[in-house]
């Protein structure tokens, strides 16, 4: 019975990982999908690193039957902000009597460890529907289970322009790059997932303008180059 299922958000990022881990969430006995929880850019509306803006956002929501929760970060915020910010709005979960929070994280232990100590600090609890699969097996995975994706934003060390607005299907899979992970598990890529099991009609978009950015590498030499596709809604 559903009254007796631990009732769950899920962090939304746009892209084939929540996806699949929201399908899998769907089919576990254990668990009630309540809503999608996300963060923007409070000055340009769009997720970090996606590109994506609100309003496909909400049109994902709308097509999947979720309510999303969204939180606007300003720029350059400070991590301590960014933990203090995160645990006001899990509390507000906490009141709807929600104490899970699902990620579609797979491989990367410190963020994993990272999000499991903050939710232990306010008495939630991590799921981590995807945690050490196989990435090709996510992959193809995703591709037999009929959703559909594209590439909006990837990392310039690995591809150039033209690989942005590709789709994820069984010939991206073969052509990728032996050094990038066939999820981009290290940040090589990110998608936008538009269509397949979770939704109930395809989100629908237009492809607009590819832009490049700079950003600090993580590992502190430097800086690293994405290239970006600017998505735009189309209105249902």
């Amino acid at each position: 019975m559903d009254n007796q299922k631990k009732k769950v958000v899920l962090n939304w990022s746009s892209g084939k990982d929540c996806a699949l881990a929201l399908f899998k969430i769907q089919k576990d006995p254990k668990y009630k999908l309540k809503k999608l929880f996300t963060t923007l850019n409070k000055t340009n509306k769009r997720v970090s690193m996606h590109g994506i803006h609100e309003k496909l956002l909400k049109s994902q929501a709308r097509e999947i039957g979720l309510p999303i929760d969204v939180l606007y970060l300003e720029e350059n915020i400070s991590m301590r902000r960014y933990s203090d910010l995160i645990e006001l709005k899990m509390q507000d979960f906490k009141n709807e009597e929600i104490y899970h929070s699902a990620f579609g994280d797979i491989l990367l232990e410190d963020v994993k460890e990272y999000r499991e100590r903050q939710l232990e600090l306010i008495g939630m609890k991590a799921v981590f529907p995807l945690w050490k699969e196989n990435t090709t097996k996510i992959i193809e995975d995703f591709v037999r289970l009929g959703f559909k994706a594209i590439i909006v934003a990837a990392a310039a060390e690995h591809f150039d322009k033209r690989f942005l607005g590709r789709e994820i299907d069984n010939y991206f899979i073969e052509q990728l790059p032996k050094e990038v992970d066939p999820c981009g598990e290290n940040g090589e890529f990110h998608t936008f997932c538009y269509d397949g099991p979770i939704f109930r009609n395809k989100v629908l978009f237009e492809k607009g303008e590819i832009k490049s950015a700079n950003y600090p590498n993580p590992s502190g030499d430097g800086e690293v180059i994405f290239h970006f596709l600017e998505l735009l809604p189309i209105w249902q």
